[in-house]
């Protein structure tokens, strides 16, 4: 089954949270997931849902290119958002084997079409909890990321 882009916000914005000014987070002001750090001109306190929705789209799905990895579209997306387009795009490349540059060209794309859905999803999540253990701030919020990524897993 393909995730749209429509489905895949609805799952994020379960997770993400309104305002938020965490003074444990390196993003600062958040509020639907966006950040201040990465938003520095918006107003974040006033972001609205349609708003964050169309930066989610332009600047995660379709950059990341979420479109095109059916089975991965939403953990890609999920990724990108929380950890850059370009670390997701490198997680995506190791788990399915390709060379790591970061660009989801035709070689990441064959290489991830030869994995079953199942199999290439389990190894972009484990890899992505790898990386997160990592974190300077896994000890504040990971295990809210965990959690994200074992809910994520359980979705079918």
């Amino acid at each position: 089954m393909t995730m749209t882009f429509d489905a895949a916000f609805e799952i994020l914005i379960g997770h993400e949270g309104g305002y938020v000014n965490d003074p444990r987070d390196p993003g600062g002001e958040t509020k639907f997931g966006i950040s201040k750090r990465s938003y520095p001109n918006e107003d974040i306190k006033a972001l609205s849902l349609a708003r964050a929705k169309a930066i989610y789209y332009d600047d995660f799905w379709r950059a990341a290119g979420c479109d095109k990895v059916a089975g991965l579209a939403f953990d890609l997306f999920d990724t990108a958002v929380n950890s850059g387009v370009r670390r997701a795009v490198e997680i995506l490349q190791e788990a399915v084997g390709a060379r790591t540059d970061a660009v989801l060209g035709p070689k990441t794309l064959a290489a991830a079409l030869a994995f079953s859905p199942d199999a290439a999803r389990r190894r972009f999540n484990a890899i992505r909890l790898r990386f997160m253990t990592d974190l300077p701030i896994w000890s504040s919020f990971g295990k809210g990321w965990a959690r994200r990524v074992a809910d994520n897993l359980m979705r079918e």
